[in-house]
């Protein structure tokens, strides 16, 4: 019988509190106070949807745990650890550049980072096929010594450190479809020849000064990271040619034994804070593809970390359609946007996004051969 799919989930999650917010900006007396769009609600109704379709009764529940200090400082400084449990255990405020944390925060974070960990653990032993840890706060834009992007501790580095130092895993490639660039993943590994980690994302649109296609890594860790900054606009089409031209030809290069996703779903195009056009049928096949590529040299071992997604109607339907795709199962619950969605103009590759796709994939080339 096929293993399941595991899912990490917990009330606790939706229990971290970013404060208010108005987009990107910091203070600003014209800038009217509004719901910080980091909030529990789109995470909340996915976990809702796996219900309320069947799905989540298919699955095999993974319990979070705390992740341990020297757990977290696998990537960050003890300054900054201080700095969270010290402010989560008063009234919270600012921990980095878009980063705040509120009380009690510390824990939830800790639970968060935790979480990945458990669900690498579950997929390396073998408990389940693969993975998707659906956590709150994020963490692929934490740097090692401040929050960013909403970010509170890097999760999925530290689940990757996990894997590494405490259950004998060697190389691990990065997808990162996020519409942000995964920068907290890219400088944790920058140097790491043990460690692929390649990001698509929205050019220049956070951090405006990262992502480029330039940054392919340092010292020993050179080649090994591979940055894919589509333009504004892409859709359907530029995100399953830029999989199908780059992303999978460097995985079949690199040959990891462990695939994380870090499943950003803000590339939807009804997402506030991006300007793609992605849509639940363009995970569904992003997903499959990375699933085929894992399957040569990982085993299948695939983790998907839950990171951004801002948009509470359609981030449940685009995460269901990976989990779907991940387990196997259609629940039957369909994608009620879909068919307008994939309508829109844009949805088809352009010769201007076909342009970067062809310089990603020169560079793919170059990612080191796996044994």
């Amino acid at each position: 019988m096929p293993k399941p799919t595991g899912l990490v989930a917990h009330e606790r999650y939706f229990w971290h509190d970013a404060g208010s917010g108005a987009g990107f900006g910091g203070a600003n007396p014209f800038a009217q106070p509004d719901r910080h769009p980091e909030s529990p609600d789109s995470k909340r109704r996915l976990l809702a949807l796996l219900e309320v379709s069947g799905l989540a009764e298919r699955l095999a529940r993974i319990a979070p745990r705390l992740a341990e200090r020297h757990e977290l400082e696998y990537f960050h400084t003890p300054r900054y650890i201080d700095l969270v449990e010290r402010m989560s255990a008063g009234a919270g405020g600012t921990i980095g550049d878009s980063a705040t944390i509120g009380p009690g925060s510390f824990d939830i974070a800790r639970l968060s980072a935790g979480g990945c960990i458990a669900a690498v653990d579950a997929v390396v032993t073998g408990r389940v096929a693969n993975a998707y840890a659906l956590v709150r706060p994020p963490g692929h834009h934490a740097e090692p010594d401040q929050g960013r992007g909403y970010c509170v501790f890097g999760n999925a580095v530290i689940a990757i450190r996990h894997a590494q130092r405490r259950l004998g895993v060697g190389r691990v490639a990065v997808v990162d479809w996020d519409v942000h660039h995964g920068n907290g993943t890219e400088t944790a590994f920058i140097e790491d020849p043990s460690v692929l980690t390649i990001s698509v994302h929205q050019d220049r649109c956070y951090p405006v000064d990262a992502g480029g296609l330039e940054v392919t890594g340092r010292g020993a860790g050179a080649r090994t990271n591979l940055n894919i900054p589509l333009p504004p606009g892409s859709g359907h089409g530029a995100y399953t040619s830029t999989f199908e031209r780059a992303v999978i030809p460097a995985l079949e290069r690199f040959r990891p034994e462990l695939v994380i996703i870090t499943s950003g779903l803000d590339a939807s195009a009804m997402d506030p804070l991006g300007r793609m056009l992605c849509t639940s049928a363009t995970y569904r096949d992003l997903t499959r593809q990375v699933m085929a590529a894992a399957s040569v040299s990982a085993g299948g071992r695939i983790v998907a970390t839950h990171e951004g997604g801002y948009s509470n109607a359609y981030v449940p339907f685009c995460g269901l359609a990976v989990i779907e795709t991940l387990s196997g199962i259609d629940s039957g619950a369909g994608d009620p946007y879909l068919e307008e969605l994939m309508q829109m103009a844009g949805q088809a590759l352009e010769p201007h996004q076909s342009a970067v796709i062809d310089a990603v994939a020169r560079l793919a080339t170059a990612v080191p051969l796996g044994a």
